[in-house]
């Protein structure tokens, strides 16, 4: 069995990979073309994620390889042969070819003896984008183009890495999209904390009829809910599950909050989820006066209403929130927020068509 070369970061090796070997080819079949070359999109690598076992599929020398939209009809073809004849079978040990497998869109790294298939995919931007968003921000991003656009996908954007911009495009787009602009954050955070609001009496209601599964899965919930508030507090986006502990573990004040969310994830009694609940929220609560987005809201706990569990009443961070959006029209959007704050279907998040059907009605 061969033994797999060391392992290098796919962002480090996709960067030598374009300026070591496929951009002396890209001049030679093209010569004086203006493009630009990008790990971008899908891929763990683009989030600073991947590990060894990130190798086993659509991973490797790979990158984007964008061109004004005729100059991918006059020459994607002559570049794309150029780099099947002249790139090395491997680089950095690692096989340039990557073969298709059953599954539809996969690829995997193997051994060849012919022209390589390779995974440097030619392009032009407002196609890309468009495929990745369902618009181009090159042309400018609407309120619905922002909140049609999940925040794993707004995250495989704007992170990876940009080799060369020939074109400018990728700048221009990155910058655009780097962050929400302000309003629309405040209407994306406070759209965060009604959604904690909405289920934080549940746990002590399930615990209280000693559904102790029931209390469990509302408290894994408001965790995940809890996270993702961190992450945007922190003007983060929050990827898709496999990634959302990973990007919290860099929030700051994770390492202090990251104990107290696993104790409630542990916990098997309602008072020990409680305590701990209670503890998650005014540390959050804490950190979003710290943040002065709003007068300071009073971050302590409280019964809801007669019964007796603690909740937040997050609804009063939503409404300070709100109630400092300067823009009319954010201000008159329905509670429901981007997307994945309402949509929980993979079939529809990605597929961007789909998510901007979704949001229409939500987005003024």
């Amino acid at each position: 069995m061969t033994t797999p070369p060391p392992f290098v970061p796919g962002l480090e090796l996709s960067r030598r990979f374009f300026h070591e070997a496929v951009r002396p080819l890209v001049a030679e079949a093209a010569p004086g073309i203006a493009y630009s070359a990008a790990r971008l999109g899908s891929g763990s690598e683009v989030l600073g994620f991947d590990t060894a076992r990130s190798r086993d599929h659509d991973w490797g020398p790979r990158l984007e390889l964008f061109l004004r939209p005729g100059d991918v009809a006059r020459h994607a073809t002559a570049i794309s042969e150029r780099l099947a004849a002249g790139l090395p079978r491997t680089f950095l040990g690692h096989p340039t070819h990557l073969a298709p497998t059953d599954e539809a869109g996969i690829r995997v790294m193997a051994a060849t003896d012919g022209p390589v298939r390779h995974a440097v995919d030619i392009t032009d931007p407002g196609t890309w984008f468009t495929g990745r968003l369902g618009f181009d921000p090159c042309r400018g991003v609407t309120r619905q183009d922002w909140l049609s656009a999940p925040a794993q996908r707004l995250a495989e954007v704007t992170s990876g890495d940009v080799f060369h911009d020939g074109l400018g495009a990728l700048t221009t787009a990155k910058a655009r999209l780097a962050w929400y602009p302000h309003d629309l954050w405040l209407h994306v955070l406070a759209c965060q904390w009604r959604r904690v609001s909405q289920e934080e009496a549940f746990v002590g209601r399930c615990g209280e009829v000693g559904d102790e599964l029931g209390a469990a899965v509302v408290a894994a919930r408001l965790v995940r809910d809890l996270m993702r508030l961190s992450l945007l507090m922190d003007r983060r986006y929050p990827p898709y599950a496999k990634w959302l502990g990973s990007a919290f573990a860099r929030v700051p004040g994770a390492a202090g909050l990251t104990p107290v969310l696993r104790a409630v994830l542990a916990a098997t009694d309602p008072d020990t989820r409680e305590r701990h609940l209670a503890t998650a929220y005014e540390t959050v609560a804490a950190e979003h006066n710290r943040l002065g987005l709003t007068d300071p809201v009073d971050p302590a706990t409280r019964p809801y209403h007669g019964r007796p569990f603690r909740v937040l009443r997050a609804e009063r961070f939503a409404d300070a929130l709100t109630a400092r959006i300067t823009d009319p029209a954010v201000r008159a959007l329905p509670p429901a927020g981007a997307v994945d704050q309402f949509v929980d279907s993979t079939e529809v998040l990605t597929r961007p068509a789909a998510a901007r059907a979704v949001t229409r009605p939500c987005t003024g």
